[in-house]
């Protein structure tokens, strides 16, 4: 939960540690100091700032949320759990950006990885949905529907609800 410059600060105090370390030859500890620096390490490329970027952006601070979500490198290198976080929280950015074409690519990649629970899946489905009536993509949108029904029974009532208005709004097309 670290960010990447924060990151780099404490990466280069534990490389400082490491040198004192080694020049007093206690060799065990100097262990310990390359296992936190490959930690920290491991934790850029796999972690990310996702965790900051999603506590921003339930605080609705959406500049903050993306600035954070920019500073991942690759997101191709990240974990499976949060490459899709990261595309669901990318996606709500650009869905409050009005974005709409880039805010169904992200929702549509974060429905391919695992999230937090199967309300965030179905979150996803139904964003990519609501775009594309939006877009006037009505065929699009039942299929995207259709994903959510093996998920009916571990949402919200609140999801259910979402999920009713936008098949309402389907069967006026």
């Amino acid at each position: 939960m670290f960010t990447n410059r924060a990151r780099i600060l404490v990466t280069g105090l534990f490389v400082i540690l490491l040198a004192v370390i080694l020049k007093l030859k206690v060799y065990e500890l100097a262990a310990v100091c390359v296992m936190f620096i490959g930690f920290l390490i491991w934790g850029y490329f796999k972690q990310g700032t996702i965790v900051l970027a999603a506590k921003a952006f339930h605080q609705k601070d959406y500049d903050k949320a993306e600035n954070l979500l920019k500073q991942v490198p690759k997101a191709e290198w990240l974990s499976k759990r949060r490459r899709g976080f990261y595309e669901f929280i990318y996606g709500g950015v650009c869905l409050q950006k009005r974005e709409y074409a880039e805010a169904e690519q992200h929702y549509e990649l974060a429905a391919l990885y695992p999230l937090r629970s199967a309300n965030d899946h179905v979150a996803a489905l139904v964003h990519v949905a609501n775009i594309n009536v939006r877009n006037g993509n009505y065929e699009k949108a039942r299929v995207y529907l259709q994903l959510t029904e093996k998920h009916k029974d571990n949402i919200t009532a609140k999801m259910k609800d979402v999920i009713q208005k936008v098949e309402q709004e389907l069967k006026k097309h």
